[in-house]
């Protein structure tokens, strides 16, 4: 039993998630005795913060935004399980049902926003967790978060899996017109094995790109990244062709793609995803990631084939009107379009 009272039994505001990690270090999660459990069997911790802007390097933009750490989507490629080793929690099943929910994020932004020092450069929302996981439609702060956004007249590019933000069509239009916003919806694929395999806690695909669809005509910037593309499951020419021809139907504005990178925790947790549920990939995947990113030839091309169709369905590639989110552009190089790993 441990001496001190578990999770901050005597405090009246939320912890910090400095004390959030001291907490999980001497007691693990069951420490996080405050943390509430909702029908989706998550269990969301909140917390304070003493900052919303984060400054960020060799990124095409320099600020990002993030009310919610971890996320219930639990997508076994998601670089950003890596970071939830930050508050002293694990990659695995802790990344997707313990979420840290900012509370007093929006007040805290609006004072940032605020200052004279404040020069409204490009954001990035969304680049740890997705901005419109399922609490969302509890919590509200992404509404929140744009509305101060607009207010202060920053632009942002919004990333996010999430058919939810359609909610936020009239407050999105706000920041528009006071600076700039772009929609970029995760749909790294339409095929439904794929689908169910990597991305266990999202909405249909379809769904997804229906989401587009509506911010589209509401007149919102909006476009889909096909990122990750992930090898030997989503990879071929047919699974790839399907999609960008959903994504043109679905009237997106452009679409983007890059080859999944592994790197860190988040590279443990899938090798661990593909031993216990596709070991047969396992010896590929060894040798294809024998470092963070794959060869540069697959690479090439992969972006090869997706420049190829993107001509085919008339959609404009990200790479035309400005560098990915993600921090990749997609390459302009021609190369042979027959795919090592169908």
């Amino acid at each position: 039993m441990p001496a001190e009272p578990l999770l901050f039994q005597l405090q009246r505001t939320p912890p910090t998630s400095r004390d959030i990690a001291i907490a999980v270090k001497q007691g693990g999660t069951a420490a996080l005795t405050e943390a509430e459990r909702r029908a989706d069997e998550a269990r969301y911790q909140e917390v304070t913060c003493r900052s919303a802007l984060n400054r960020v390097e060799g990124m095409p933009f320099k600020w990002t935004l993030n009310p919610y750490r971890g996320c219930t989507h639990g997508c076994h490629y998601c670089f950003a399980r890596r970071y939830h080793t930050q508050f002293e929690m694990n990659v695995d099943d802790e990344f997707a049902s313990v979420i840290l929910v900012k509370t007093n994020f929006v007040e805290v932004l609006r004072k940032e926003l605020d200052r004279p020092s404040w020069t409204r450069e490009q954001v990035a929302f969304g680049t740890a967790t997705d901005p419109y996981q399922p609490i969302e439609g509890h919590y509200k702060l992404t509404r929140g978060t744009i509305e101060a956004l607009a207010a202060g007249r920053t632009p942002v590019g919004i990333v996010t899996k999430g058919p939810m933000v359609v909610r936020d069509r009239d407050v999105l239009l706000d920041l528009a017109r006071a600076a700039s916003c772009t929609v970029y919806m995760s749909v790294p694929t339409v095929d439904e094995d794929a689908w169910h395999a990597l991305e266990p806690g999202t909405a249909h695909p379809l769904q997804r790109l229906r989401a587009v669809r509506e911010l589209v005509d509401a007149g919102i910037d909006a476009g889909v990244l096909m990122a990750p593309i992930v090898p030997g499951f989503s990879s071929s020419r047919s699974k790839i062709e399907r999609t960008i021809k959903a994504i043109a139907d679905h009237g997106a504005r452009f679409a983007g793609a890059m080859v999944m990178h592994l790197e860190d925790g988040t590279r443990r947790h899938f090798m661990t995803f593909l031993e216990e549920s596709f070991p047969s990939f396992v010896p590929r995947y060894e040798r294809l990631y024998a470092k963070k990113h794959a060869p540069e030839s697959y690479r090439k091309e992969v972006q090869a084939m997706v420049r190829v169709l993107q001509n085919r369905y008339g959609i404009t590639p990200t790479v035309a009107r400005r560098r990915e989110p993600s921090g990749e552009a997609s390459s302009d190089e021609p190369a042979q379009v027959g795919f090592v790993w169908k």
